[in-house]
């Protein structure tokens, strides 16, 4: 947007806003907004105005008649709860696999490597916003690079959703026979159509998601949110508790049992106890390429840092860092207990999904009954969230500025939710299109689009620049790490298909 310098002088930059040091508080976000009318005409335009805050985790734009920048309703520990609520994912099922392969000292160093980065990220994305006076990922792209910075930012955040809520389904997919095993007190499949993960996703996504996805504001988001955070506490809790309950060298005659036999070949090599029960801190195998986009998965926020920021309380770029600092220390501390004591459960026999190893060695146990419920349950009511942003920024792509029409909505949801069906039912190992869409569009999100918006959106800093030096640094480690990644993950495949001999 061209500024008058009438205009130019309502922002009143402060010289020492240069230096990182965040002194100043010339950026409070004070001055009225100098957006374009278009960006004014959000898809959320017809949205009644104390719902504003209705969902936490989509691009809420500016609505029609509204010029004055409204100021944030929500408080400090709210926005905290909201970010870790957007962080915490069903990453955090897979951190224990992860840390099998890497060992636990590699997995700390990875652990705070990418939580260092995202927050980096954050800070450049919030500074961006500042300058490029918008609070939508989409708008920043546009105002950044034209139509392809729009196309790649809006690409990137339906990627890393449909990634998420294929994820999702997979675990409904994967647990909810299990549940019904243990309540119908079945013992071996016997093939019964309610026992088959395929038409349980089917079932699950018509009757429960579908209806949920057509709302046109979730307003009851807020609880949820709440409800899939608690639940994943009470995972780590009784993931803590199991640690001091199963003892490490199984009975071999209890494992029998139980595994019948996949874990036999460990026993027959007679491997002494001590050597299975050790823990390793630096391990280097085939599967430790998965180990690093497993770990930026999870640390992905960002589609969900504007909005946030938008809705805080006295809002300043300081109080907004503050808010991402003790969420990501506090998601930290979770993901580094949830993967440890996954991990020292059972050392080197972890399969992917942590769930799935612990009712292997169980059997029915009721405690682990609630937690699969409850993780569902989580689960399930987080796909709709996940479906808004994606609508959104389809809407916003294909029809920009229409007015809302419900045969639109709802023929986007029904083929959005067709698509991830499909998916879940017919890629057999989530892992491989997990690590290629989190290699992709999580290195996207996190490392190439906020450096490459910050680039060149902020012109006050000279590219000699401390910033625009580490932005520059930042934007190459994010092509490293994508590319890096892919071909890793790629070599990975053909090896296996080779090995499988397709």
């Amino acid at each position: 947007t061209a500024m008058s310098s009438a205009e130019m002088g309502k922002f009143n930059i402060s010289p020492d806003e240069d230096s990182s040091s965040y002194s100043s508080n010339s950026n409070d976000f004070s001055y009225p907004y100098p957006t374009k009318p278009a960006a004014m005409k959000s898809h959320y335009a017809d949205i009644d105005p104390e719902n504003q805050n209705f969902l936490l985790d989509s691009n809420v734009g500016k609505k029609k008649y509204e010029t004055q920048y409204h100021p944030g309703t929500t408080s400090f520990g709210m926005s905290v709860f909201n970010l870790s609520n957007a962080i915490v994912g069903s990453g955090i099922l897979g951190l224990s696999y992860a840390m099998a392969n890497t060992g636990i000292a590699l997995f700390v160093i990875l652990l705070l490597f990418v939580s260092i980065f995202s927050l980096y990220s954050v800070h450049l994305l919030l500074k961006t916003a500042n300058e490029g006076g918008s609070l939508l990922y989409e708008q920043l792209g546009m105002k950044a690079f034209g139509m392809a910075g729009k196309l790649a930012a809006s690409g990137s955040i339906t990627m890393q959703n449909i990634g998420a809520m294929s994820s999702y389904l997979f675990i409904v997919k994967y647990e909810l026979p299990l549940v019904i095993k243990t309540f119908m007190n079945i013992e071996e499949n016997t093939g019964e159509w309610y026992l088959n993960g395929d038409y349980l996703v089917l079932m699950v996504s018509i009757i429960l998601i579908l209806p949920l996805s057509l709302l046109k504001n979730l307003g009851y988001l807020g609880y949820t949110s709440g409800f899939s955070l608690l639940c994943m506490v009470f995972f780590l809790i009784v993931v803590i508790w199991k640690m001091f309950h199963i003892p490490c060298p199984m009975d071999s005659d209890i494992m029998n049992m139980t595994v019948n036999g996949t874990l036999a070949p460990l026993i027959e090599e007679n491997i002494t106890s001590d050597d299975i029960c050790k823990p390793k801190y630096f391990i280097f195998n085939s599967q430790t390429v998965y180990a690093v986009p497993i770990l930026t998965f999870s640390f992905v926020c960002h589609p969900a840092i504007l909005p946030i920021y938008e809705e805080l309380k006295s809002r300043s770029r300081k109080r907004m860092m503050n808010v991402s600092y003790v969420s990501f220390f506090a998601m930290f501390l979770m993901y580094l207990l949830a993967a440890l004591f996954g991990y020292l459960t059972f050392y080197g026999n972890v399969e992917p999904e942590l769930l799935h190893t612990y009712s292997a060695y169980l059997g029915p146990d009721i405690l682990l009954l609630i937690v699969r419920l409850a993780v569902l349950m989580a689960v399930t009511l987080t796909v709709p969230v996940v479906i808004f942003p994606i609508r959104s920024s389809i809407t916003q792509l294909l029809w920009a500025g229409k007015e809302f029409r419900w045969w639109r909505h709802c023929s986007i949801t029904v083929a959005l939710l067709a698509f991830t069906n499909v998916l879940v039912i017919f890629v057999p190992t989530i892992r491989d299109i997990f690590g290629f869409i989190g290699a992709s569009a999580a290195a996207m999100l996190i490392f190439i689009l906020p450096s490459a918006f910050y680039i060149k959106l902020v012109k006050k800093e000279p590219m000699k620049s401390v910033q625009k030096i580490g932005a520059v640094l930042f934007f190459l480690s994010g092509i490293l790490v994508m590319t890096g990644c892919m071909t890793l993950i790629i070599l990975d495949w053909t090896q296996n298909v080779a090995s499988d001999g397709h």
